[in-house]
């Protein structure tokens, strides 16, 4: 009985996912199928403003003059970059980004 019951249970979830999957197909854009066009409808960010507190995260750590190796932050978007978030504890924390929780 038990062994008939989980059986049961197994033809109807694998129907239940095979239906399922069907009723999007052809409605959400599939991601990788043309990587050099951006599907139609797809949000965008169409302006950025950089506040001082971005910028000060960005900097944390590193101290004036800054090298011109820092000038691609002039140019950073919206998109994620591991330069200004903190990274690793101590000892590798160069940029102090833990130092009040050390």
């Amino acid at each position: 009985m038990r062994y008939s019951l989980v059986k049961v249970l197994l033809v109807l979830t694998a129907t239940l996912a095979v239906s399922s999957g069907s009723a999007f197909s052809g409605q959400l854009p599939i991601a990788g199928v043309e990587p050099s066009q951006r599907p139609e409808g797809t949000p965008f960010i169409d302006q950025y403003d950089k506040t001082s507190d971005w910028r000060d995260q960005a900097l944390q750590g590193v101290q004036e003059p800054y090298p011109p190796s820092l000038q691609f932050l002039e140019d950073q978007g919206a998109w994620y970059t591991p330069f200004n978030r903190p990274g690793m504890t101590s000892p590798y924390d160069l940029r102090n980004w833990h130092s009040s929780t050390d």
